[in-house]
């Protein structure tokens, strides 16, 4: 669906984007993390064709980018860095302005179109209203509708959820995993880890420009082979486990082993009472600082 080989852009001596290799599989809600200054901005912009390559290559659909842009990007909605509207015209109309610059935009199913797009996002009360009178979070929904118009194959979306309300975000998390139910691929760029926990199948980390994580989110959360013991009587349970315990935090302990039952039934034959037993598993935010370095935003070129 996005294929990249060693996509690089430089702007001078900066590196922004450092030989990436995306796989953004069919059906897949792949999650594209980094910080702020990471590159997931100019590199979503590479995959539509807005920016070029300083190097690599980009397919989508088999295709390759921007040289068959023309024949892609109809099968492919896009949400970057907020859409620039018309402010005095209603939000109705500049998505039917935006939809009749697309191929193939039939004028008599126009006003369907762009009413079923605006009831997707929420926004089916206020699609007479002018831009200028909505807020960011509108703004933003706006912006989604219009990436929904021609319903798509494959939606490339920049930090959808931006200025949205707890349940905006919860109302945009639904309708893009109906929208993935129904078989459109989503490639999202966010920086919140917890929407992309929810959300996503798959996911990938930029630091510095590099993409250092790629994989099934499933296998990021796996259990990592240890066991967390929280007991009244910490120091009974070390005594007892001999040398299999890894950390000790107040009465939380970190043992190696990943078979809980196992642990429980030493523990409480030795009359030792567990308040908690789970096999440990990293969030995505411990996965990621692992990964990724601290420091400058920026990646310099390497000096002859």
């Amino acid at each position: 669906m996005i294929v990249t080989h060693q996509l690089t852009k430089k702007f001078g001596s900066l590196v922004a984007v450092d030989q990436v290799d995306l796989d953004v599989q069919a059906g897949d809600i792949y999650g594209f993390l980094g910080a702020n200054g990471s590159g997931k901005t100019t590199t979503v912009r590479m995959l539509l064709g807005l920016v070029l390559a300083t190097a690599g290559s980009i397919e989508l659909f088999g295709q390759p980018i921007p040289a068959r842009r023309h024949q892609v990007l109809p099968r492919v909605g896009a949400l970057i860095e907020g859409p620039a509207w018309y402010g005095h015209l209603p939000g109705a109309t500049n998505l039917s302005l935006f939809d009749a610059s697309g191929p193939n935009a039939g004028r008599r199913s126009r006003r369907t179109r762009v009413d079923d797009a605006l009831a997707q996002v929420g926004l089916s009360g206020v699609g007479r209203r002018p831009v200028k009178a909505y807020s960011l979070g509108m703004r933003q929904r706006l912006g989604l509708a219009g990436a929904l118009l021609r319903e798509p194959e494959l939606l490339i979306l920049d930090e959808p959820t931006n200025g949205l309300d707890p349940q905006g975000i919860h109302e945009i998390r639904d309708l893009l995993l109906g929208l993935n139910a129904r078989g459109t691929t989503v490639f999202l760029s966010s920086h919140l880890l917890a929407e992309i926990e929810q959300l996503c199948t798959r996911v990938g980390v930029l630091d510095k420009g590099r993409l250092v994580l790629q994989e099934p989110l499933a296998a990021l959360r796996a259990p990592t082979g240890r066991t967390i013991v929280r007991t009244a009587d910490p120091d009974a349970a070390v005594r007892l486990l001999d040398g299999r315990v890894l950390g000790r935090q107040g009465d939380r302990l970190l043992i190696d082993g990943e078979n809980p039952a196992q642990i429980n039934a030493l523990l409480v034959a030795a009359g030792v009472a567990v308040h908690e037993l789970a096999a440990e598993r990293l969030s995505l935010e411990q996965v990621i600082l692992q990964r990724t370095s601290a420091g400058s935003d920026r990646v310099m070129a390497p000096t002859s």
